[in-house]
């Protein structure tokens, strides 16, 4: 995507980022950061959220906050605990990005595990909607507000061995679609597809594949900024592909 956003496109919008301290999360916030945003981020390792807070500032953004938050053992109440300790030190929330994610096993569905399977979908989606949930309260406080769930190729054309991976992503689209409905006017709602790129889950799903065939997370930003910002105003209850074009599969 070709996009030249101002300089101060999300100037004291306030922004949460989930799976902030490595990959795709990280590159989003510092991102995001760059641009004027002050960045909550969530993720398991508070050491690693500590390092990301820290470059963050050390680069001259506004000074993050980060909580620990493992969407494998959440629940609807400790969720809405985090919550409302994020509306103690801030007034709404202007964008959050459900960055964070679980692959699980890529084999035939014969074979899944169903511990795993129910771990990337407590992961995936049951996490991921309870934080939600907890959530909009202080989306619903920002007069131009975006949440952006992460989608895959896989969560529109199923295919072979990527069982609960695909399973989730499916669910995602569509609670995507029911939330953009339900706030059209007041909460901007979109998925976005990355598409291949050079993380330690994608390695982690193609062990053999060239890492430098792939897009870095900084190379799709754009659309990361553009959604964020006002210039997608119009955009709701949509599946943006990061790369587009891009054919699923090993990169060759």
């Amino acid at each position: 995507m070709h996009y030249q956003p101002q300089k101060n496109l999300l100037q004291q919008r306030i922004i949460l980022v989930t799976g902030a301290s490595d990959g795709i999360g990280r590159e989003a916030a510092l991102t995001y950061a760059r641009y004027g945003a002050n960045l909550i981020l969530l993720g398991r390792n508070e050491e690693k959220l500590r390092d990301v807070a820290q470059e963050i500032e050390a680069s001259g953004g506004a000074p993050a906050r980060w909580y620990t938050l493992d969407l494998l053992t959440c629940t609807p109440t400790s969720c809405t605990e985090l919550a409302q300790r994020i509306a103690t030190h801030y007034p709404r929330l202007d964008g959050v990005l459900h960055n964070a994610g679980l692959l699980g096993e890529v084999r035939p569905m014969a074979e899944q595990d169903p511990a795993i399977w129910q771990q990337v979908m407590q992961v995936n989606i049951n996490g991921t909607f309870f934080l939600t949930q907890a959530l909009l309260p202080l989306l619903l406080q920002s007069d131009s507000g975006s949440l952006i769930f992460t989608s895959s190729s896989v969560g529109r054309q199923g295919r072979a061995n990527w069982g609960a991976y695909a399973a989730s992503k499916f669910a995602t689209e569509g609670m995507m679609q029911v939330l953009a409905e339900e706030y059209q006017g007041r909460l901007r709602v979109n998925c976005i597809n990355p598409g291949g790129t050079r993380t330690k889950m994608r390695a982690s799903a193609f062990p053999t594949e060239d890492p430098q065939k792939l897009k870095t997370p900084a190379d799709i930003m754009p659309l990361y900024l553009w959604l964020m910002g006002d210039d997608s105003r119009r955009k709701t209850g949509m599946t943006f592909d990061a790369q587009p074009g891009r054919k699923a599969g090993i990169a060759q």
